[in-house]
């Protein structure tokens, strides 16, 4: 079985064929979905969809960093209200984290949102599912892998549970997040050209990565550019299997229980 840690199917570019798409994945041999939140507008998305299918779909909750605007405290409030009246729905916090790419003019409020969404994780003994996106201009502040490494050093833990998802730090980024107890979510930029996502998982071994596919962005070649649905991780997976020389059920059966040692829920 493979085990998609990482899908939006609930968005809306899967409106008009979302049965089909689901149909596919399953053919594929994906036994497991899981749905991470963006923000209040994707909530009630996710919601139906995990109810219309629970053998299928896990759900996330949190507050996505690009969603971190002036009104932040309230979003939070809407995320912490969630969780904490049902936290046997949701198998992680997430998606949070840093993202430095297109706007840095909340770079404070993003930090003390991911905090606080730490906190609630660890308080409820939840997995974290990360997004962390540099800056363009490769300033040191915005740099969000080492951001969030400072910031996880002086939290005051040593361990975490969790997925850097769609991870695209270096090497000495993957090991240290692995130092930290978290797995390396990968998805369709290891079939990319120029990815150098082959040669890190090379380096950190079967042992350390989940699959995801981040639907419907980030397709895997060949249908690199177009929608990307679940059914395509096992594109993902078998590229997997030619980089570390093994067998695609390897692939399948080393991710699946990583992907049980971060969610605990899914034993």
């Amino acid at each position: 079985m493979l085990i998609d840690t990482h899908s939006h199917i609930y968005s809306e570019e899967f409106d008009e064929d979302q049965c089909d798409v689901i149909a596919r994945a399953e053919a594929a041999g994906v036994g497991c979905i899981i749905l991470p939140a963006i923000d209040s507008e994707s909530y009630g998305r996710q919601e139906n969809l995990a109810n219309s299918r629970p053998d299928l779909f896990r759900q996330m909750i949190g507050l996505h960093p690009t969603s971190v605007k002036e009104n932040y405290k309230e979003a939070l409030g809407l995320v912490q209200k969630i969780l904490f009246e049902h936290p046997e729905k949701y198998v992680g916090v997430g998606e949070i984290g840093l993202d430095f790419y297109w706007d840095t003019s909340f770079r404070k409020q993003q930090l003390s949102a991911l905090k606080q969404q730490i906190c609630w994780a660890e308080e409820l003994d939840k997995a974290v599912s990360l997004h962390l996106r540099n800056g363009k201009d490769c300033q040191p502040e915005n740099d969000a892998y080492t951001t969030l490494f400072n910031l996880l050093e002086h939290h005051g833990s040593t361990q975490y549970r969790g997925i850097l998802h769609c991870f695209s730090g270096t090497l000495d980024n993957a090991m240290q997040a692995i130092k930290m107890g978290f797995f390396l979510g990968i998805g369709g930029v290891v079939t990319y050209k120029k990815s150098t996502l082959p040669a890190i998982i090379e380096s950190v071994g079967l042992e350390h990565i989940v699959l995801e596919t981040d639907s419907p962005y980030l397709a895997p070649v060949p249908y690199r550019g177009h929608r990307n649905e679940s059914a395509y991780m096992e594109i993902v997976a078998r590229k997997i299997a030619d980089i570390t020389n093994c067998s695609l059920q390897t692939v399948a059966e080393t991710t699946t229980n990583n992907v049980r040692c971060i969610f605990k829920e899914l034993n």
